[in-house]
């Protein structure tokens, strides 16, 4: 939508510098020869207008549409971060809870085993 709209402001805007820098109201387009009357060229001038309102808010549609797509993505990404980050802490804390559950067991195999020794 962005290039359809700069599309449309520069073929407004060449419409515009043609009429601005030609003399009289003989205009050569592409080998074609025009010649305006007034209505006709008030017609030319308001379709010119009108391409360039038209081009100018399909900029801006197509601008706030990337816009809102990059903070779409940009959220995603930190919710997929924060989501990871509780992740490895979950993973650590379960570690902890293996090692300690092993080094307990550990040291019961080994109290018991003394107990055993003793009888």
């Amino acid at each position: 939508m962005i290039v359809l709209g700069l599309l449309l402001i520069l073929l407004a805007g060449a419409a515009f510098a043609l009429v601005l820098f030609e003399q009289s109201s003989r205009y050569i387009l592409f080998g074609y020869t025009f010649e305006l009357g007034h209505v006709e060229m008030f017609l030319t001038g308001a379709a010119a207008a009108a391409l360039l309102v038209v081009g100018l808010w399909l900029m801006g549609s197509g601008s706030r549409r990337t816009a809102r797509q990059r903070r779409r993505l940009r959220s995603a990404r930190a919710e997929a971060s924060d989501r990871v980050a509780r992740l490895e802490d979950e993973k650590r804390d379960l570690e902890r809870r293996l090692e300690r559950e092993h080094t307990t067991t550990k040291g019961d195999h080994l109290v018991a085993g003394r107990a055993e020794e003793r009888r």
